[in-house]
């Protein structure tokens, strides 16, 4: 029993396998390995076009054809609907963000449904957003873009998901903003979330990741602990061009 439970404790909580996709005729991935260790914060680099999104996609089932396998807690999702593994406790927060304009604040953060216990209640998602309470009954056209991403991040951490894909959280924002993020990243593996991320920013990635897995043209070709980053800055400038 000892030895399956300390199995169980270093078993990777996502591990994805030859994972291909496509839209319509185009072959995105080839073949994406990854793993993914509870608690962890993991980051997805490459340039554009890499295949860094689609690979979030796909793990969400949210991709027009997917082949391989994707394993969450030791259960295959690749035959899943996108709606069923959301329920296995597998949240997404799209680069667009996804803000029902029509809607306050409040009612974004009530929109999606609990999916399983552990979800942090409303108050808990103001401690992180402080200013989102301040917006509360103001429509998502109001919101400053930084607002709207902070909206995207705590609309998914009422729904109870254990695992998080978040796609470009900081693109576009104003640096204290990029700081606030990074801080609740922080926060949020404190709390026991693990994080697969998507960023153009390694330095931001940096700053909040424990590994990154590097993608060019739909494959991972490297992974770079983060204590090992400053040491790999050649490969980082060949494969990123930074």
């Amino acid at each position: 029993m000892a030895d399956a439970a300390r199995a169980s404790a270093t078993a990777p909580m996502l591990a994805v396998r030859g994972l291909n996709a496509w839209y319509g005729e185009s072959h995105i991935l080839h073949g994406v390995d990854l793993d993914i260790v509870r608690g962890e914060v993991v980051t997805l680099l490459g340039r554009n076009g890499a295949g860094k999104t689609t690979t979030l996609k796909s793990i969400m089932g949210i991709v027009p054809r997917r082949e391989g396998s994707v394993l969450f807690e030791g259960a295959e999702l690749v035959r899943l609907a996108s709606n069923k593994i959301a329920r296995r406790g597998i949240a997404w927060c799209p680069e667009e963000r996804a803000i029902f304009a029509s809607l306050d604040v409040e009612e974004n953060l009530l929109l999606p449904p609990e999916v399983a216990d552990g979800g942090l209640p409303i108050a808990q998602v103001f401690e992180l957003f402080p200013h989102l309470k301040e917006r509360l009954h103001s429509q998502g056209t109001k919101l400053s873009g930084g607002e709207q991403q902070m909206l995207a991040i705590g609309r998914i951490l009422r729904t109870g998901a254990r695992l998080l894909l978040l796609d470009e959280p900081t693109e576009g924002l104003a640096p204290v903003i990029v700081q606030q993020i990074g801080r609740t990243i922080a926060d949020l593996k404190q709390r026991g979330f693990t994080i697969l991320l998507v960023e153009q920013n390694f330095r931001f990635a940096a700053t909040v990741a424990d590994r990154h897995y590097v993608m060019e043209h739909g494959r991972v070709v490297d992974m770079i602990p983060n204590d090992a980053l400053s040491s790999s800055m050649h490969k980082l400038h060949d494969y990123l061009g930074v």
